[in-house]
């Protein structure tokens, strides 16, 4: 019976692991990208200058631009620069990209001169956290894609456990240069080492979407009353009266209003929701008149006059607002000012992501901008919403600055390394038995040595080449971030199409070569775009870590064509060997 689990879960592991195996290696490569998710996005926009100036200095240039500017708008919003990111950036009045520094709406502004600067259009960091979740599909079926995919990595991590019964001997078992020994020592070697950073990102993984994948108990507490689980959530008591929720149960009928609330909580409770969405929720939840009313947005009936604002700001000392709510919060990624018609104001503090292990994305505290006095203090997460903002922490690794998050990237780097060479494994021990086999058994395993191909080395060279396509597509193209979306795509779709050209091992080489070319130039791409060769901070660390990961891609290459000559001149020998038997 031992022996039957056993061939069981092998067959598991094996095919789940093929099929399944493909969509991991891009979540977790697109993933790991994403870790410096920000630091790509400053690369990508070579027009924001990379000097950092005194805070005191940038809060004055945001509140001077917005002073000359927008002196009659209510709302105020300014986006600090930081550590991750050193861009400025404004608006004023309502946010179409979701306001607080998230958006295209915000204006960039030089910290040191205050000059409007207007960056390129680009896809960015932020792609590769999108595709990391969604695959690029719709982003409820990506999630819910992603999810199955999940759930078949925590079923291929406990079947490898079983499976492989010399669990630590296998630890430090590597065989080099052993064929198909040394891929497999090599998947079992990281597949132990990085154990526990599988389990927890992938479980935290799930965990974030929790509320999309099992709804029921959020609808039966609150039947999908959103602003009572908001509520609750901050711990401001979200109970809702028995006979309220009869009530609305009697409304909810299938298929009306209760399934649309229902699933409007649901996009609600998602930590990580693209920024339009965010947008729309903040128009949803505006107060009647400021962006919505009971015929729907603004703009579909006229708008009372505006009220004449009395300025104070010069009355307002913004770094002692932004030290006390600093005390508090930690470091701040930015800021809101809120201005009444009488000259009152309510100064809304947003905390940079990464102060703590808890999730702090959406969090923030308000100050009466004139006396300083607390108008709203920080919520307190409590119960399962803080086990959620910490599960949500740990996998975004919002917390241990840089350092965690080079912890992170290493060990995503060789997750990815581990998932691609239990890919290759695959074929590797059946390439033989393939040959023997009937056309299209044979034509069945060909395909799989060409998807790996694309999936494994096809996907590294899409991935550069979208910093590629950022420097050389022209700066005033139209849509130009869905146009640098299409050359990724493009590149993938084309690695295999090359594969299925070329024989297995030369469209390997062949492959691997570019890649690094591309990652090792990756300089060269900054010329032909018209900025320096170099960038300056980040965006010097992308590009010297992309390089590097160039030059082993380089030495990959080489080993792989070592690994083709030797196959070639096994074949050559075994063919002698039957020709002499005849």
């Amino acid at each position: 019976m031992k022996h039957n689990i056993t061939q069981s879960l092998s067959w598991l592991h094996t095919w789940a692991g093929l099929i399944m195996g493909w969509a991991l290696v891009a979540i977790f490569l697109t993933g790991t990208l994403a870790m410096f998710d920000k630091e790509i996005n400053v690369w990508m926009q070579p027009e924001v200058p990379a000097q950092t100036v005194d805070r005191e200095q940038a809060v004055t240039t945001a509140i001077n631009h917005l002073r000359s500017n927008h002196a009659d708008e209510s709302a105020w919003q300014v986006a600090l620069p930081s550590e991750r990111s050193p861009r400025l950036a404004v608006s004023a009045g309502e946010q179409q990209g979701g306001g607080g520094g998230r958006g295209n709406a915000m204006t960039t502004l030089d910290p040191a001169t205050g000059e409007v600067i207007k960056p390129r259009e680009t896809a960015g960091g932020n792609f590769f956290f999108r595709f990391h979740y969604t695959l690029h599909f719709p982003r409820n079926i990506g999630v819910w894609v992603v999810g199955f995919m999940a759930m078949a990595m925590l079923a291929a991590i406990v079947s490898g456990i079983v499976i492989h019964k010399k669990f630590f001997k296998e630890f430090f078992t590597f065989r080099p240069n052993k064929g198909q020994r040394s891929w497999l020592d090599f998947h079992n070697a990281s597949g132990v080492l990085l154990l526990p950073f599988h389990i927890m990102i992938t479980y935290t993984g799930l965990v974030i979407f929790f509320l999309i994948y099992m709804p029921a108990p959020m609808d039966a507490l609150f039947n999908g009353d959103r602003q009572a689980y908001q509520a609750a959530m901050r711990g401001e008591g979200g109970e809702r009266p028995q006979q309220e929720a009869g009530r609305g149960g009697e409304r909810g009928a299938p298929g009306g209003q209760a399934d649309g609330e229902r699933a409007a909580v649901r996009n609600e409770a998602r930590p990580d929701a693209p920024r339009g969405e965010l947008a729309q929720r903040g128009q949803e939840r505006a107060p009647r008149g400021e962006g919505m009313d009971e015929r729907g947005p603004r703009g579909e009936r006229p708008q009372a006059p505006r009220v004449p604002l009395v300025d104070r700001t010069d009355e307002i000392d913004f770094m002692g607002l932004i030290a006390r709510a600093e005390a508090d919060m930690g470091e701040l990624s930015g800021f809101n000012l809120k201005r009444s018609a009488n000259g009152d104001a309510v100064f809304e503090a947003r905390p940079v992501m990464g102060n703590i292990i808890e999730l702090t994305k959406g969090r923030s505290m308000s100050l009466n901008a004139l006396t300083g006095e607390v108008v709203r203090p920080v919520p307190e997460s409590t119960g399962a919403s803080w086990v959620q903002r910490v599960m949500a922490g740990l996998h975004f690794a919002q917390f241990g600055g840089y350092p965690m998050r080079w912890v992170y990237f290493i060990c995503g780097l060789i997750s990815t390394a581990m998932m691609a060479g239990g890919l290759i494994l695959f074929t590797v021990k059946r390439r033989r038995r393939y040959a023997k086999e009937s056309r299209g058994v044979r034509f069945g395993y060909e395909f799989i040595e060409r998807v790996n191909i694309a999936i494994v080395a096809g996907l590294m060279i899409a991935s550069v080449g979208l910093l590629w396509a950022n420097r050389l597509l022209p700066v005033e193209l139209a849509a130009r971030p869905n146009a640098e979306v299409n050359v990724f795509f493009a590149l993938w779709g084309l690695s295999f199409v090359h594969a299925s050209l070329r024989p297995w091992m030369k469209a390997w080489r062949e492959q691997l070569w570019i890649g690094g070319a591309l990652m090792l130039a990756l300089p060269l791409a900054n010329l032909l775009g018209g900025v320096s060769l170099f960038g300056q901070g980040s965006s010097l660390y992308l590009e010297l870590c992309t390089m590097l990961i160039g030059v082993l891609t380089l030495v990959a290459a080489w080993r792989t064509g070592q690994a083709g000559e030797y196959v070639s001149d096994a074949r050559k020998q075994r063919a002698a060997k039957e020709e002499l038997a005849c």
